[in-house]
């Protein structure tokens, strides 16, 4: 029987009770929102807080706008709205393409957008498509806020800079115009993690690609990107030649590790092929041509 070793709970009623409540338990506490991350681990034993401070009573991190030349996602969003919200789609259709592979409905309807970034899960599909956006995580503590990019929030597989009594309250996104992007996914079966996936965000100057960023899943990229990748194509025409360029390029610049879901050089050779496919989708989305 998985049963969870005893524990106190506290349900905070507003971010800044959630701190202090961090604050007076110690490093033994822990948030829980959607659940579907910490439950597990506590009923397996791999994780055994002394206290849950339960933040699910914070409205105010559940809304998502566009204030000037920001997208900004409360961390209490969950991923059944992300995937609902027309202005995420207007702006980003690559966060609807991962929310519409990750888990399955009861885990969307609950899961939340914190949660999963805060979980720093190596294979978790909105991370790498976060750090595809460049996007920015917002950190408070009883100190005040700090922001950091996403790409420099994970320190290792489910390990952040996040401190003990410190909660991330929102992420926020660049809006630019004339961008295209997308993610691709490959997984054994619908809801599971994947053996590959790739995001990619492109904006094109004419017939040049200006500014790209990708985002690799599960094919262990550090902080789950892929710099010299974009390095490597930045600047260049848009072709079949640069495609290929990239494909061969992660492959190099990835390092994924052989298990039951394939051995690494089926992972590098899926991970060139994925990131070819979301750059394709993204550039031709850039230029009005995919629905």
């Amino acid at each position: 029987m998985q049963v969870p070793a005893p524990f106190e709970y506290e349900r905070a009623s507003s971010v800044d009770d959630a701190i202090a409540l961090l604050e007076r338990h110690g490093e033994e506490a822990r948030l829980i929102a959607g659940g579907h991350s910490i439950l597990p681990l506590m009923k397996l034993r791999f994780a055994s807080p002394e206290v849950l401070v339960d933040i699910n009573d914070l409205t105010e991190l559940q809304r998502i706008w566009v204030e000037g030349d920001l997208l900004r996602i409360g961390a209490m969003v969950r991923h059944a709205d992300l995937l609902a919200s027309a202005v995420v789609g207007e702006h980003y259709r690559i966060l609807h393409d991962a929310e519409r592979v990750i888990a399955d409905p009861v885990v969307r309807n609950r899961g939340t957008i914190g949660g999963s970034v805060c979980h720093a899960d190596p294979a978790e599909d909105l991370s790498a498509a976060l750090g595809a956006i460049r996007a920015d995580v917002v950190i408070k503590g009883s100190n005040g806020e700090r922001v950091v990019p996403v790409r420099e929030l994970q320190t290792g597989p489910f390990e952040t800079v996040v401190g003990p009594a410190e909660i991330v309250t929102e992420i926020r996104l660049p809006i630019r115009a004339g961008i295209g992007s997308a993610y691709t996914k490959v997984e054994r079966r619908a809801g599971d993690y994947a053996i590959a996936a790739a995001g990619a965000v492109v904006r094109l100057d004419g017939d040049t690609i200006s500014e790209v960023g990708l985002g690799l899943a599960a094919v262990g990229a550090p902080h789950m990107v892929a710099p010299r990748t974009e390095d490597a194509i930045r600047g260049r025409i848009p072709d079949e030649e640069t495609l290929d360029l990239a494909a061969q390029t992660v492959a190099e610049e990835c390092e994924p590790t052989a298990d039951q879901r394939g051995p690494a050089d089926y992972k590098r050779a899926l991970a060139g092929e994925l990131v070819k496919r979301a750059l394709r989708t993204a550039i031709a989305r850039c230029r009005g041509q995919e629905a």
